[in-house]
């Protein structure tokens, strides 16, 4: 009968805690559309603009309270841009002093109002593009309406949606990385 004798390997001691293994790891470099980089700005930026045309478009037609899906879209655009020009002004605020905006709790604020300010963005423009839809293919009734005006304000609503989902996708990755 063949059996195998057992062998003893000894086992090294872990290395001593030193003062190098308590330095913090170096982080990769921010990724631009990160909150305090120059592509976060430019990102915030777009939201606000786009959210405020939608906003101007939509609120200068005379009929659109009639339309509860209308009145949401100046609701989620007005809430839109309120939240990307704050933002805006943190990243100006940032990048002016240096800071870095990667605290683990102001990335779960942005990530966390990036999410609901972009899903009720997205909500809102699929809602009026339906009634847009409506209105100007399936009624007929353009001519009585401001069916170009509607259409305009829907699609600046959905580009402003466009612009805050990334910002969304690289904060909620940023947090989820940590």
């Amino acid at each position: 009968m063949s059996v195998s004798n057992a062998s003893v390997h000894p086992v090294d001691a872990p290395p001593l805690q030193t003062e190098a293994a308590n330095v913090p790891r170096v982080r990769m470099k921010d990724v631009q559309g990160m909150p305090g980089t120059i592509g976060g700005f430019f990102l915030r930026f777009a939201q606000f603009v786009f959210a405020v045309v939608s906003l101007c478009v939509m609120s200068t037609t005379g009929d659109f309270p009639s339309v509860t899906a209308f009145c949401y879209l100046v609701a989620a655009a007005a809430f839109q841009s309120l939240w990307s020009l704050s933002l805006g002004i943190l990243d100006v605020y940032a990048l002016l002093v240096g800071r870095c905006l990667q605290n683990s709790r102001v990335v779960s604020l942005f990530a966390v109002g990036d999410g609901v300010t972009s899903t009720l963005t997205f909500a809102a423009a699929c809602a009026s593009a339906g009634i847009t839809v409506l209105i100007g293919n399936d009624l007929g009734v353009c001519s009585q309406n401001h069916c170009l005006e509607f259409e305009t304000a829907t699609a600046m609503a959905f580009l402003s949606w466009f612009c805050a989902l990334p910002s969304f996708l690289l904060n909620f990755w940023s947090l989820a990385s940590r």
